[in-house]
């Protein structure tokens, strides 16, 4: 998982994802925002997640793609429905849909997306999921929403993907978002997250599954991930993050935050192993060094064979 709004060039994309299909990595997601969310470095950029994943669609031939998620906030919903299958033919049906609430007031007021009350975004994240889904399946709709209104929208092509594009929600699993996921979501995911939250937050979507008539959906979680095929080659690595980041490595490498996954491949390999104890489906790892496509290789061919 890449955070695109920390300058990742053109041809840094392209590295990343001809690592990933070589090492045998099957997803490569990106976070959608436009600006850096610390603050401190304006001059790092982003490229449009959606126009980057049709680009990179069109240049790979296995792995799948998708956002870590798309805020409501951002794009009318039959604007992202559009998009969203553009890449999914494009790729020939390898592309999944995270969607959230959107969080950032900062990025919504630099590029002047309107940026109401959580419960207000809740509200057009709902009907963004309806929107979607209906307009990659039926042949006309009509939508009268708070938000939203679609009159007899017949949107071809549809994607290749059948009923559609697998979508993940983001959130925190509160009521709502469990209630969201239970009725919509193909995957619910968590950023960040202690073990007690994890516990709590999957109780929270299966017990919302459970009411919706449904079986549990896989439940997933995006952290930090460093790791090291060696102890000098981890300390480079945490040393590469700590100066994109500002962080001090010597406090990452000693006293790493609860939440991330951080060490050797064995280490690694054994914190992955709690989690999936934990009822976690799948780990999105979050990879801060861009530039690093070793690191990719490492996931990929050393330690994916251990945890999958």
């Amino acid at each position: 998982m890449i955070e695109g709004q920390e300058g990742v060039t053109w041809p840094q994309w392209l590295a990343l994802a001809r690592a990933c299909e070589q090492s045998g990595i099957g997803t490569l997601y990106r976070s959608d925002h436009y600006i850096d969310l610390s603050g401190r470095h304006p001059e790092r950029g982003s490229l449009d997640a959606w126009a980057t994943l049709s680009a990179l669609a069109a240049v790979t031939e296995t792995i799948r793609l998708g956002t870590m998620v798309s805020p409501a906030t951002f794009r009318h919903p039959s604007v992202l429905a559009k998009v969203a299958a553009t890449a999914d033919l494009i790729s020939g049906g390898r592309i999944d849909v995270g969607l959230g609430a959107g969080w950032h007031e900062r990025e919504h007021d630099a590029y002047g997306f309107p940026f109401p009350p959580t419960g207000e975004r809740m509200e057009m994240l709902e009907e963004q999921l309806e929107i979607v889904v209906r307009t990659w399946s039926e042949d006309a709709v009509t939508f009268e929403g708070r938000h939203y209104a679609l009159h007899d929208l017949d949107a071809q092509p549809r994607p290749v993907q059948k009923p559609h594009p697998p979508l993940i929600l983001g959130g925190n699993a509160g009521p709502r978002s469990a209630r969201l996921a239970a009725r919509y979501a193909d995957e619910y995911n968590i950023a960040f997250p202690t073990r007690a939250q994890i516990e709590e937050r999957r109780s929270n979507i299966e017990r919302a599954c459970k009411q919706a008539g449904r079986d549990p959906i896989p439940f997933s979680v995006m952290t930090t991930v460093i790791v090291g095929d060696s102890e000098q080659d981890l300390e480079q690595r945490v040393r590469r993050v700590a100066e994109r980041t500002g962080a001090d490595a010597g406090t990452l490498i000693n006293d790493p935050p609860e939440t991330w996954i951080l060490g050797t491949v064995e280490r690694a390999a054994a914190q992955i192993q709690q989690l999936s104890d934990l009822g976690v489906s799948r780990l999105m790892c979050q990879h801060l060094a861009h530039e690093d496509t070793e690191f990719v290789h490492v996931l990929g061919e050393q330690l994916a064979p251990l945890v999958g």
